[in-house]
C-alpha cells in the first residue's frame, strides 16, 4: 500500500512534477552545458555540482512518480465537530498538563515544526474521528502511550499546505 493522499495532494504533486521536469531539468542541463564547457572535468567543481542538482532534481521526479503510481485517494471530508483532514485540534496532554494546537494533515503535508500532524502518526490515528470532549489513549508504542483531551476543532482546508521537500 502506498501514501494515502488527497485529490489536493495529487493536484500539487502532479503541478511539481510539472515544473521539474518543465522548468528545472531545463536549467539543469543548461548549467552542466556550460560547466563542461569551462575545460577540464577533472577538477571542476562547477561541472560536479550542477551534475549532482542535475541527478537531485530527476530523483525528485522519480519520488514523486512513483508515489502518485502507489497512492491510494482518500477523502478529505468529514462531519462536523469530528477530528478529520485538515482540521485545527487543540489537545490538552494529561500528562504534561499543557495543551498543543495543531492540524491533521496526510503524511506529504505533515511537518511538526508547522505544527502539521500526520494522519498516520499514533497521535493522528488515536484522535482521528473522535470529537471535542473526548479522552484518548495516544499508544506511541507497546510499552508507552499517554491520554490526551480533545479540547476543540476548527475546520479548514489544505489550499496553502505544500508536499513536502526532500
Amino acid at each position: 500500500m502506498g501514501e494515502r493522499l488527497t485529490q489536493g495532494d495529487i493536484d500539487k504533486i502532479k503541478k511539481e512534477i510539472e515544473y521539474r521536469t518543465l522548468v528545472v531539468r531545463k536549467e539543469a542541463i543548461e548549467a552542466v552545458s556550460e560547466a563542461r564547457a569551462q575545460g577540464d572535468l577533472s577538477e571542476n567543481f562547477e561541472y560536479y555540482a550542477a551534475k549532482k542538482d542535475k541527478n537531485k532534481n530527476e530523483s525528485r521526479i522519480r519520488y514523486l512518480e512513483r508515489m502518485l503510481k502507489n497512492a491510494t485517494v482518500i477523502s478529505d471530508e468529514s462531519q462536523e465537530g469530528v477530528v478529520g483532514l485538515n482540521k485545527t485540534i487543540e489537545l490538552y496532554i494529561e500528562e504534561m498538563e499543557e495543551v498543543q494546537k495543531f492540524k491533521l494533515v496526510t503524511s506529504v503535508r505533515c511537518d511538526s515544526i508547522e505544527e502539521k500532524i500526520s494522519i498516520e502518526s499514533p497521535l493522528g490515528k488515536a484522535i482521528n474521528g473522535h470529537k471535542e470532549g473526548d479522552r484518548v489513549y495516544v499508544k506511541v508504542n507497546d510499552k508507552m502511550g499517554y491520554y490526551a483531551v480533545i479540547r476543540s476543532i476548527t475546520d479548514g482546508d489544505d489550499s496553502e499546505d505544500e508536499i513536502r521537500p526532500y
